[in-house]
């Protein structure tokens, strides 16, 4: 039974948030900046790109989030500014300064993100005409445009609110996020941002945040590449008065399970948008040895071009499941897995034991005609399992990938 509600909202449903979502002319129609502001300043921890060549406002936001606080978040799609030298570190130190200067806060309390075309220059004079707007349109309702603003090829919002009793108060969470092409495991390219009224200790929010990406952002891919821009950053306000939450709390496995739904709900919402993506995969591995090796092996074969590929063509192809596995550095042996399929359209067992099994192909293209697949893998050696999502490749995103500048 789950210990927290699921209600209509995003980041503005916690006490004490606003946000706007605005098109300042930064992509030629949509809105294009979101701003997300906290009435007080709130215990903030982030999490930022692995990819070494990262942009502009990771560096920026790496450095203001040291004292794990911030009150507020501005994020500009259609510009990435990344690999823009010096004057995109200055262009992002500039965001920060124009924020704090109309928010009439400081600097260091105000997190920089960016998302859209890497290597070009930022339109300043738009941008810094841009916040201006965002701040004027600052609302408690404000969460949908803000869902709005951060988006690029994704086809829709993604947003998600709970709620969850801590300490006898009303708790609430809630989330929005961005990504639909350059997924991969270690985040890419996804923003997302999550807020809550919880009180909670800054240092416990910082580790529930690394060890909640761990089996969400980081177990899911699209296609492989890891963005210049990835940042999911979470902030508590403190506005629901509960006791503070750390890791000696009577609530904290309730809070725990809510703020890590939101989290899932978000990470599986950018999967289900990939670019181009006509099949949402789940692939869980069970009875591993460690948790670590069910975590590589489920990465690897969501990441296999040659599975998505399969998956697209409904082909129950389970020889590149096997070689994904085999390849992924994880512990296991042949001679005990299992591989099953299944989705709304039944199950099959389709390699046992270290062999493929005598299944019908009929009842196998009968599963794979579904949105939803799940690929269930048990290495029959341990306890330990995991679960990851992914998306197939198809056509269309080689069309919109080719054609992304254009």
């Amino acid at each position: 039974m789950k210990n927290y509600k699921i209600i209509e909202g995003d980041v503005t449903s916690p006490k004490g948030y606003k946000a706007s979502g605005v098109h300042t002319g930064i992509k030629k129609k949509m809105k294009d900046m979101t701003l997300i502001l906290s009435d007080v300043m709130a215990s903030t921890a982030a999490l930022f790109t692995t990819n070494k060549v990262c942009a502009a406002p990771v560096t920026v936001s790496r450095e203001h989030i040291k004292n794990k606080k911030a009150q507020a978040i501005i994020v500009n799609s259609g510009n990435a500014n990344a690999c823009t030298g010096d004057q995109g570190q200055k262009d992002a130190e500039s965001m920060a300064e124009k924020t704090a200067e109309v928010l009439n806060i400081p600097k260091e309390a105000v997190i920089v993100s960016s998302t859209g075309v890497i290597g070009v220059s930022m339109p300043m004079e738009t941008v810094m005409k841009g916040i201006e707007t965002a701040a004027d349109a600052l609302s408690y309702n404000g969460g949908q445009d803000a869902a709005e603003g951060i988006l690029t090829t994704d086809t829709g919002k993604k947003n998600v609110a709970v709620e969850v009793e801590i300490d006898d108060k009303k708790v609430t969470i809630g989330g929005i996020a961005k990504g639909s092409g350059m997924i991969h495991p270690n985040m890419a390219t996804m923003l997302a941002f999550v807020t809550t009224d919880a009180n909670i200790d800054s240092e416990y929010l910082d580790q529930l945040l690394k060890d909640v990406t761990k089996d969400t952002y980081n177990m899911i891919s699209v296609d492989g590449d890891t963005s210049t821009n990835d940042m999911v950053c979470a902030m508590a306000n403190g506005l629901a008065e509960n006791e503070t939450i750390t890791a000696k709390h009577k609530d904290k496995e309730k809070f725990i399970e809510a703020f890590k739904y939101v989290h899932e709900y978000l990470a599986k919402s950018i999967v289900k948008d990939g670019e181009g993506a006509t099949k949402f995969i789940e692939v869980t591995v069970k009875n591993s040895a460690t948790k670590e090796d069910a975590r590589k092996s489920i990465k690897s074969i969501l990441n296999s071009s040659l599975v998505k590929t399969a998956i697209f063509g409904e082909d129950g192809n389970w020889g590149r499941i096997v070689c994904a596995i085999g390849y992924s550095e994880a512990n296991f042996t042949i001679e005990n897995t299992d591989v099953t399929l299944e989705s709304e359209g039944g199950r099959v067992t389709i390699f046992e034991k270290g062999q493929g099994t005598d299944y019908e192909e009929d009842d196998v293209a009968e599963i794979l005609k579904y949105k939803e697949i799940k690929i269930l893998v048990d290495f029959n050696e341990g306890d330990e399992s995991a679960t990851g999502w992914g998306c197939d490749l198809s056509y269309d995103y080689v069309k919109i990938n080719g054609a992304y500048r254009t």
